[in-house]
């Protein structure tokens, strides 16, 4: 009796193999091939999901953005329904998904960055890291206006100025501690975004 594969999860497993791929060795070691061999599959079955490289770039790109989504939205939810004491807590965990503070959140980032640089020179990347970018700036806009509408902000602080500095921080602190953990160490990320969220309150 031939074996029943579930289409969905075959996907999800060549995406976590391209995501192993890039993060170890770079975008353009991705080849349909070194993707099968670190699924454990040949290159035939991943063609018969994905039609060509370009595809399964373009799906994995979209995958990543939708596991953080999911786990951001979650965080949100729990900000929404908690009471005033555990806002400012759980609003900096909120961030701290964003930040290579684990092994998993690590390899996002180093994958991330991976494709936001491929993504300048290949317009069905770029559509999706526009994408992206906006959805993260549209999320910490939310964040600081509800921080402002219940007085963990300064009144007279400009969302828009703000959101685009808090950006910047995270990326910059991304991008420190994904090429220089020694220097940047995850206790020095967390010390800084929590020193810069303090320095907004009134």
């Amino acid at each position: 009796m031939p074996k029943i594969v579930d289409p969905t999860a075959r996907r999800a497993e060549v995406v976590d193999a391209t995501f192993a791929v890039i993060a170890e060795s770079g975008f353009a070691a991705a080849t349909l091939q070194q993707v099968a061999d670190r699924a454990g599959i040949n290159i035939g079955s991943v063609r018969h999901y994905f039609s060509g490289h370009g595809e399964l770039l373009e799906f994995a790109m979209a995958s990543m953005i939708e596991r953080v989504s999911g786990r951001l939205q979650s965080h949100v939810d729990a900000v929404v329904t908690a009471d005033q004491a555990q806002r400012a807590e759980l609003t900096v965990k909120l961030l701290e998904e964003l930040l290579p503070l684990d092994d998993r959140r690590r390899l996002e980032v180093a994958v991330w960055l991976e494709f936001s640089i491929a993504a300048r020179t290949r317009p069905q990347l770029a559509e999706l890291a526009t994408k992206s970018a906006a959805g993260t700036r549209r999320l910490i806009g939310h964040v600081l206006s509800s921080m402002q509408q219940r007085g963990a902000l300064r009144g007279d602080a400009d969302i828009t100025v703000e959101t685009e500095r808090l950006c910047s921080l995270i990326d910059g602190l991304s991008m420190g501690a994904l090429l220089h953990p020694r220097t940047v160490p995850r206790t020095r990320v967390r010390a800084v975004l929590s020193a810069h969220l303090r320095q907004l309150r009134p």
